[in-house]
């Protein structure tokens, strides 16, 4: 119990510091800003207006809350490490492990935050609109969530040994292979050269497939999204998070910060 406590500490203390950076509210203001912005593309078009405001909607709260992971979150490890701040922590029976849980924990419930915000935002323009919400819309944002837990796992890992600008490109990466590797899967299984396909392969068996978290389409379009299909993602996503943050725990135990 106590070492829940611990960690709680530090992840409330982290959502404390991540609230004040004025870049958390900048990217804000843009995600809000593209979903009202999506009415009034919507209008251009004479058919299909209420599933464009949704899917823009959608993908823009899926993009700015990768962006609110990645930049707001990547700089927390390393300037706790450059303020030394993080010496005086770990001085108190609070070990590495804790802290990096803390700081993964406090950062999710950031980039969680940030999401209801959004969602709330996403919800008053589709209604406002006169669109209407239903299961689907509330599975695709919840599996949004996923995706960014899942996400916020790789910014940690990147930034428990490496500095923020790399731990940044490196987490983009993930996230733009993630999302490409099924692709990339079919094509190599499709190449005569075995080399392709063995490469494609373990790129798919390790990088995320974030595609499983991606569902805007079947919400705008009103498509079945089943309860298994939600709860599988969701195993998928706690599943590789938990392997990250040990890989994360590991380097970061070993890790010289002098």
């Amino acid at each position: 119990m106590r070492i829940w406590m611990r960690i709680w500490a530090i992840a409330t203390n982290t959502l404390r510091e991540a609230i004040r950076n004025k870049l958390l509210y900048t990217l804000l203001f843009f995600s809000v800003a593209v979903i009202g912005t999506a009415v009034l593309i919507a209008s251009l078009s004479y058919v299909e207006g209420a599933r464009i405001i949704q899917d823009l909607g959608l993908s823009a709260i899926r993009l700015f809350g990768v962006g609110i992971a990645v930049f707001v979150g990547i700089g927390l490890i390393h300037g706790e490490v450059e303020r030394r701040t993080v010496y005086t922590i770990l001085s108190k029976p609070v070990s590495r492990t804790h802290f990096l849980l803390g700081k993964f924990l406090g950062l999710a419930l950031t980039v969680w935050l940030q999401l209801v915000l959004m969602s709330i935002a996403f919800a008053g323009v589709v209604l406002l609109s006169g669109g209407t919400l239903g299961f689907g819309h509330a599975a695709a944002l919840f599996l949004v969530g996923m995706e960014l837990m899942l996400i916020v796992a790789v910014a940690t890992l990147f930034s428990a040994f490496t500095t923020p600008m790399l731990a940044a490109l490196f987490t983009l990466g993930v996230y733009a292979l993630g999302h490409l590797s099924r692709e990339l899967y079919h094509l190599g299984q499709q190449a005569d050269v075995a080399s392709v396909t063995w490469v494609a392969t373990w790129v798919y068996r390790l990088v995320p497939d974030l595609e499983t978290f991606n569902k805007t389409i079947e919400a705008a379009h009103g498509m079945p999204i089943s309860a298994v299909e939600v709860g599988l993602s969701t195993l998928y996503a706690v599943g590789y998070t938990t392997a990250l943050l040990f890989a994360a725990s590991y380097i970061f135990r070993h890790r010289d910060m002098k």
